[in-house]
């Protein structure tokens, strides 16, 4: 007689608080009730306390909804539906003033951000969704928090710490995703000033190789790559600026002879026009690399922020978030949309082979 073996169950994903004083906890809470069978399989890496009055806040009355605390993510299976499991990461937080910032909020938000990224790189968890962290907050908690501008570049540094390497061996850039538009992104969190001297031949070349290699291992095929110039209308041919023929080109010519299907550069107030995937109609490429912050997210943010999702590429682990901030204007009112969060988890998901598609 053969016995059949059940399958493994799916390792979890791991939900962070973000900043205790911003949104994060109620859009976690809202996205639980709203959608317990997309979460059946994630767990809240933060605090009892916070999560229990956020559920409270976005879902009165809602005795079945109890926040079940574990204290291993192994635990998630054995928990009953309709509940809310949250791992309790280091010693409990004392409630925080909704709306403002506060570095003992601040260095929670870092803590729980840390451990997951901790558990996924020891490959625990097959994902990690982080809230919004308040950067102010996060620099003001002091070190080691104090280093890192934000959510990329601390998950960068604690990365390059498992692997025993520096932050310069493990490159990673940002790209935001919708149902439309993706675009990936040369530099970051840095000033206008800073960005446009960060359009060299190395950052360019190295941002359509990561590129290229994130999307095409969830595509199942070379990702067709447009890459925008910095320049107005991708300088003219050297009339608005040159750095398209001195750099930009000259990277793109590099990145074909490893195998990277990428074109332009295009002007850049046309190019994700043309990158759009909407109303039935083939886009001509599946992502744009831009090369500054506020030329690549404006145009997705711009078609919805709800529904906007940052993913960090060149990881060795899944990483999402939700378009958007804090939010301490309207922290602690329990009208926070849960969406963006929403179609981060299910990006993860698609991400860590959890789901199809992407």
């Amino acid at each position: 007689m053969t016995t059949s073996l059940a399958a493994p169950p799916a390792k979890p994903i791991a939900i962070t608080l973000g900043d205790p004083a911003g949104i994060g906890p109620e859009i976690i809470a809202k996205a639980f009730v709203a959608e317990p069978q997309l979460l059946r399989h994630c767990f809240v890496a933060g605090d009892v306390a916070a999560m229990r009055r956020a559920l409270a806040l976005v879902a009165p009355g809602f005795i079945t909804w109890p926040v079940a605390q574990i204290r291993h993510c192994s635990e998630l299976q054995h928990l009953p539906p309709r509940c809310l499991p949250v791992l309790q990461v280091g010693a409990p937080l004392a409630p925080v003033v909704m709306g403002q910032v506060n570095a003992i909020a601040g260095e929670f938000a870092g803590r729980c951000v840390a451990w997951a990224a901790q558990r996924a790189l020891e490959g625990e968890i097959a994902a990690l969704v982080t809230a919004p962290l308040h950067k102010e907050a996060l620099h003001a908690a002091g070190a080691p928090y104090d280093q890192y501008p934000g959510h990329t570049e601390m998950l960068q540094a604690i990365a390059a710490q498992y692997a025993q390497t520096t932050v310069a061996h493990l490159p990673v850039r940002m790209m935001l995703a919708n149902a439309e538009l993706r675009t990936v992104l040369v530099s970051i969190h840095v000033s206008l000033r800073q960005a446009l001297d960060a359009v060299t031949f190395d950052n360019v070349l190295q941002s359509v190789l990561i590129t290229h290699r994130a999307l095409q291992s969830v595509l199942g095929r070379p990702p067709r790559i447009a890459v925008a110039g910095v320049n107005p209308h991708a300088g003219e041919g050297g009339l608005f600026g040159d750095e398209e023929i001195r750099i930009i080109a000259p990277a793109m010519a590099a990145a074909r002879k490893h195998g990277c299907e990428v074109s332009g550069p295009w002007a850049p107030d046309t190019v994700f026009m043309r990158a759009r995937a909407h109303a039935g109609v083939e886009p001509e490429f599946d992502v744009v690399l831009a090369m500054y912050h506020d030329q690549g997210l404006i145009p997705v943010k711009y078609l919805g922020i709800e529904q906007g999702v940052n993913v960090t590429l060149g990881l060795p682990l899944v990483r999402t978030s939700p378009d958007h901030g804090t939010a301490f204007d309207i922290a602690g009112q329990g009208c926070a949309d849960p969406a963006s969060l929403l179609a981060a988890i299910r990006m993860a998901q698609r991400l860590a082979g959890c789901a199809p598609g992407f």
